[in-house]
């Protein structure tokens, strides 16, 4: 009998304190929707947040409005226990016309008092791509060569660039109405793949893709054999011995420092391409070292030989210039440092931004005599040459790159090239049409 009153008593307590947590639960769900306005489209749905850490969530109720006529979009019980819940609100299934809507979310938890929460969001939706019109006319590449292509577009865009393949290049929006792309043919994609196209993506997720003219010119890799012997492995290497404590000896330092590092190293310059401005800063043709010599030129797939056995193989992704030891080194054209310090396998090495995600390179300094966010004349010394870095003796590296792809310098010495793929796109682009 005792043992019977003391289990009801317990349930009583049970019961009682389950009844307090749940009437005690004053605090309705919170509800975030993302976006919370602006487009919307099938393609890019809201996304719903709901929690609540008391009760529980019970139920939640969604419906759509636009003009005179209401549907229910979503109706959804939760069992006990439920804390949160992330929606996609799916708008496939309903028929919508382009304009604005009303979405109104009702929210309700567990508690035995229940509280709810209802909000309402306004949106326009738009399942319509923005329309694309491409502007310039002639667009000549070489392989692994750089282009431009000048576009408008009918609406506000959240990106829209040139897509080549996996490489994607950004366009900036001009002052005179139009965007901008530098584009790059990569250096390591065939003929038969290079096949670009005009990109943009409005607010609401719609995207369009538009072709355009062009014509390419297929540049082969050089080859190139690089002997490594074992007094270079001596001396070089101890530079990058602290990245591999681990390895046996200076070849394994080498191996790594040319596989592993390189590739980090250009994931950096990627990442550094972010860092540029929206419109074209240089002039005319881009300077070159004065009074070198070309040492080893762009896509140049060297194969690396020790004691007579191919130990590895790279491709060289600029054009390395040697004059004087210790030489100045010129900005090659107007800009911003937006990197000076040591690189890896490029050692104490300088980059220049020049607007439209192009930027300039200069490595193996012996120093450096700019710092990040100069802004520089074309003719500025930024550095001596030296031989940091994987450099077997006194150069410059020198490397052009555009969003993050390397292209061959060569181009941007020629002021023809500059004139003809650049300066005359842009002024016809800015030119008033004529008037007959």
């Amino acid at each position: 009998m005792k043992h019977y009153a003391l289990t009801i008593l317990l349930l009583v307590v049970v019961v009682a304190a389950g009844g307090f947590f749940l009437l005690r639960d004053s605090q309705a769900p919170s509800l975030i929707l993302t976006p919370a306005s602006g487009p919307i489209s099938a393609k890019r749905p809201p996304i719903l947040t709901l929690e609540d850490q008391g009760a529980g969530l019970k139920s939640v109720l969604i419906t759509v409005t636009q003009g005179d006529k209401t549907v229910e979009l979503l109706r959804s019980e939760f069992p006990r226990g439920t804390a949160s819940q992330l929606l996609d609100l799916s708008l496939q299934d309903i028929k919508l016309n382009n304009g604005p809507l009303t979405l109104q979310v009702t929210a309700a938890d567990q508690a035995l008092l229940t509280n709810s929460v209802s909000e309402s969001f306004s949106f326009d939706y738009d399942s319509r791509p923005p329309v694309v019109s491409v502007l310039s006319r002639a667009h000549n590449l070489n392989q692994s060569g750089a282009g431009l292509v000048l576009y408008k577009v009918s609406e506000e865009v959240e990106r829209s660039g040139v897509q080549v393949g996996e490489p994607f290049f950004p366009g900036y929006l001009q002052d005179e109405g139009f965007y901008a792309c530098l584009f790059a043919f990569p250096y390591d994609m065939p003929q038969s793949a290079f096949l670009p196209r005009v990109i943009a993506v409005d607010r609401a997720g719609n995207e369009r893709k538009a072709g355009f003219y062009y014509h390419t010119n297929p540049r082969p890799p050089k080859r190139d054999r690089i002997n490594i012997s074992q007094q270079f492995l001596d001396s070089k290497m101890p530079e990058f011995q602290d990245l591999y404590p681990e390895a046996d000896n200076m070849l394994d330092v080498f191996l790594r420092v040319n596989r592993e590092l390189r590739v980090q190293n250009r994931a950096k310059l990627k990442e550094l391409s972010g860092l540029t401005v929206s419109s074209p800063t240089w002039q005319g043709a881009f300077l070159r070292l004065p009074n070198a010599a070309n040492r080893a030129g762009f896509n140049e797939q060297r194969s690396y030989v020790y004691g007579g056995n191919k130990i590895d193989q790279q491709t060289h992704l600029g054009i390395d210039l040697a004059s004087l030891a210790n030489s100045p080194v010129p900005s090659a054209n107007n800009g911003k440092v937006v990197f000076a310090d040591y690189l890896g396998i490029y050692g104490n090495c300088v980059i220049v931004d020049h607007g439209l995600g192009l930027q300039t390179l200069y490595a193996h300094l012996s120093t450096i005599s700019a710092n990040v966010g100069d802004q520089v004349d074309k003719g500025t010394i930024v550095g001596r040459t030296g031989a940091t870095g994987m450099a077997g003796g006194d150069h410059l590296h020198y490397g052009v790159i555009i969003a993050g792809v390397p292209v061959n310098p060569v181009e941007w010495w020629d002021p023809n090239w500059i004139k003809h793929n650049f300066s005359d796109k842009w002024q016809a682009a800015v030119a008033p049409p004529a008037t007959y």
